[in-house]
């Protein structure tokens, strides 16, 4: 039997074929279940320890094209490479005849790794991974869930198939309906009710926030450091117990349970990034060199196993393999590692080794986030400004336009200011293409299949796009930047009251444009005494600016008023301190 495909060789013009399907998972030569990767030929094949006859399709308008011509649903299974049940589901599920027959039979099967299509991940996530979520031919949601068992998985089956025929139509997710979310005042009570969020939410007994699995919440961590430090430096320390591997130093995705226990042990290269941020920010506030040392073990991790030789990887597998001593370890073959270099993952851990080395002087710091921001700036980003999610991936997603933006105004503070040029035509490219009339930026291009022809705002991604505008506009001198930043972290305000701990960070961002950060001007050399005194001062919401001048002083802007200028490192922070 043939089902159409689209003739890839078209360049533009989808032309309906009939051909044999391509599965992106087939059985290997040696009779285990192998992960086609379409995205690269020099990559290599992931394989994974079952079989499986399903058929499954890589995302794309073929499949749904199918899907529309047979009047049949869509299976779309999201997993990424370091999700371990995603694996067992695999193996247990995908490898029974009959779940197969049943599946290619009656559905059109896809599979997506989230973590190269983000947009795709926000739009049918189910919570966790494996998320199996079944579609209607509009890409409209039928029913979902994560990992299932064989014998759950066959009677959704059963029943979604019985649903479809009997007329149901799908949903579409709550943040793709309706209109936008309120907007409101950028007022001090925002900053308010998020500090408050911190005290109410958090766990007295465990430390971090809510009563559920433990993520860390690094940007939660860094807003508390400022402002409610207890409950910082204990989440930290129970971070440092529970998540961090002793061995290699490395942080875990999550805890599932709340003591910090049991944890998932996916290593994700934006988790030891924000982490390595967070506990550079405690040194900063606190001296403790406990911190300093966890943030130095994180830049270890990112610049060996998740280096690639030119950027970072986008993580290492969930295994078994860390529970092991570390004699065994020696002997004992590592979790993979997956090589692709995503661009928000990569400015983040390049934000965090930028301010360890402002805090530190580490020259392996500077080095790997310098080579980093190398590759990513030629090989990930075009002329006109715009961000490539990975190589031959999707471009220009709002979680790369903002995480790079973010990055390079960091490394224009710390290490060359020469960088804001480039920061600059990102945020321009962002501003023009992403930008929707009342001011939010939508997540990326609204086209594609499924629910990508629906905008979706994200909170985060908007709200580190605002964090990086502000940056922009005091290090250049351009005010609309942060008119921006203004306008479009308003278009959230009228929620603010209804938000948890875990986006503190948009209340740092308000706090941040709404009265503009502590500003320090510094008319001297990178790395001098007196740019080093300015980038340790304890306030890591802060912005540093390098004239370009070598004229040997420093002042400091708040709000209007601009101090008289200073000379040397103890003047400065006196200054600052209002000594």
């Amino acid at each position: 039997m043939t089902t159409p495909s689209i003739d890839i060789q078209s360049r533009g013009q989808s032309t309906i074929q009939p051909t044999t399907p391509q599965p992106l998972w087939r059985l290997s030569t040696s009779g285990s279940l192998a992960f086609r990767n379409i995205h690269s030929a020099s990559q290599p094949i992931v394989v994974m320890n079952s079989d499986t006859l399903v058929e499954f399709h890589e995302w794309g308008a073929e499949p749904f094209e199918i899907a529309r011509e047979t009047d049949t649903p869509l299976l779309l299974v999201l997993s990424p490479p370091w999700c371990e049940r995603c694996e067992t589901m695999a193996s247990e599920t995908f490898d029974s005849p009959m779940i197969a027959a049943n599946v290619n039979d009656d559905f059109v099967p896809v599979l997506v790794d989230p973590d190269r299509r983000p947009r795709i991940r926000d739009r049918y996530t189910m919570g966790g991974f494996p998320t199996v979520v079944f579609l209607s031919p509009s890409g409209e949601i039928l029913t979902g869930s994560t990992y299932m068992d064989a014998n759950t998985f066959r009677n959704v089956v059963e029943r979604v198939r019985d649903s479809y025929d009997g007329g149901r139509t799908g949903s579409v997710p709550r943040p793709l309906q309706g209109g936008p979310p309120p907007s409101g005042e950028l007022s001090e009570q925002i900053e308010r009710h998020m500090t408050e969020q911190l005290h109410g939410a958090f766990d007295t007994e465990n430390a971090g926030w809510g009563t559920g699995a433990k993520f860390p919440l690094p940007r939660t961590i860094e807003f508390a450091l400022k402002r409610a430090r207890e409950p910082a430096t204990r989440t930290l320390d129970a971070i440092s117990r529970g998540l961090i591997d002793e061995y290699d130093g490395s942080a875990y995705r999550y805890a599932n349970e709340p003591s910090w226990a049991d944890p998932h042990r996916a290593k994700l290269l934006s988790t030891n990034g924000a982490l390595c941020g967070a506990y550079a920010t405690a040194y900063q506030y606190t001296g403790d060199e406990q911190y300093r040392r966890s943030a130095e073990r994180l830049i270890e991790f990112l610049s060996t196993t998740l280096w690639t030789g030119s950027a970072f990887a986008g993580s290492q597998a969930a295994s078994d393999y860390y529970t092991l001593s570390a004699t065994d370890r020696e002997s004992t073959d590592t979790p993979a590692v997956d090589s692709t270099v995503f661009a928000d993952g990569n400015a983040i851990a390049i934000r965090a080794c930028a301010r360890y080395y402002a805090l530190t002087d580490d020259e392996t710091a500077r080095r790997f986030a310098e080579r980093a921001l190398d590759h990513v700036t030629s090989e990930l980003l075009d002329s006109d400004g715009r961000v490539q999610h990975f190589a031959d991936g999707p471009a220009g997603l709002l979680t790369d336009q903002a995480s790079l933006l973010h990055a390079l105004t960091t490394v224009a503070q710390t290490i060359d200011p020469a960088v804001l040029e480039t920061a600059t035509s990102i945020a321009d490219w962002t501003i023009d293409a992403l930008r929707s009339s009342d001011g939010r930026f939508v997540d990326g291009p609204i086209e594609g299949p499924g629910l990508l022809e629906k905008p979706l705002y994200p909170l985060d991604s908007n709200t580190t796009l605002a964090n990086a505008l502000v940056d922009l506009s005091v290090l250049t001198g351009t005010d609309r930047y942060a008119e921006i930043a203004r306008e479009t972290l308003a278009q959230f305000a009228g929620a603010s009251d209804r938000m948890g701990a875990e986006v503190a960070h948009y209340a740092t961002a308000v706090e941040r444009a709404r009265l503009m950060p502590l500003t320090i001007t510094v008319a001297d050399a990178p790395g001098s005494d007196l740019h080093r005194a300015a980038l340790r001062i304890a306030d890591h919401e802060k912005i540093v600016a390098l004239t370009g001048d070598h004229d040997g002083w420093a002042a400091v802007t708040t709000g209007e008023t601009v101090s008289d200028r200073v000379r040397t490192p103890d003047d400065l922070v006196s200054l600052v301190q209002g000594e």
